[in-house]
């Protein structure tokens, strides 16, 4: 049996919780709306008593079931969390003369190469420059991270120099480089 998954969902005041016959689950609270589709393998309810969501599988000795329970119940309590708190990532830039501007719906990063390089904002990601630091936020907990990691992607901290896009919490480990000779 899943550990994870057995546990129920707790529904906060403000957040409606559905779920549709067709396996959709979308939670909603002033504005947000997170939706998902569910694996046949897994049965979701919305349980009133205490206001909850209850989550299990129709077959729970199957080791894939399992799997999925539990990721589902993980998934159903991260889209509640987002429409009530939202998640955020903030990144540096580190670097002389680099740095990131909003452009509509890009995000137009200056990172040494002779080029600026464009990355284009996902809906439902919100997206702040201030000097160095770029937040990423957003009700989706997938979506914020997918798109911090994208940004990162196009130039990531290398250990020698220090340079490159990096998580403010994140620590980069630094190289010495080659000793002169003698």
């Amino acid at each position: 049996m899943s550990r994870i998954g057995k546990k129920p969902v707790e529904i906060p005041a403000g957040v409606t919780v559905a779920v549709s016959d067709d396996r959709t689950i979308t939670v909603e609270k002033s504005g947000n709306t997170l939706t998902m589709t569910h694996r046949p393998e897994i049965t979701v309810a919305v349980e009133d008593d205490p206001k909850s969501v209850v989550i299990g599988a129709v077959n729970p000795d199957d080791r894939a079931t399992k799997a999925y329970w539990g990721t589902t119940r993980s998934l159903v309590a991260n889209m509640i969390d987002g429409v009530t708190k939202g998640y955020e990532k903030k990144l540096q830039i580190v670097g002389v003369g680099w740095g990131a501007t909003l452009a509509g719906q890009k995000l137009d990063l200056k990172l040494g190469f002779a080029n600026i390089i464009s990355v284009p904002i996902p809906a439902g990601v919100d997206v702040a420059v201030e000097k160095d630091i770029v937040t990423v936020k957003g009700p989706d907990k997938q979506a914020v991270g997918e798109f911090a990691a994208v940004v990162r992607s196009k130039r990531k901290p290398e250990p020698y120099n220090g340079k490159g896009i990096r998580y403010t919490d994140e620590e980069v480990r630094r190289k010495q480089g080659k000793a002169f000779g003698n």
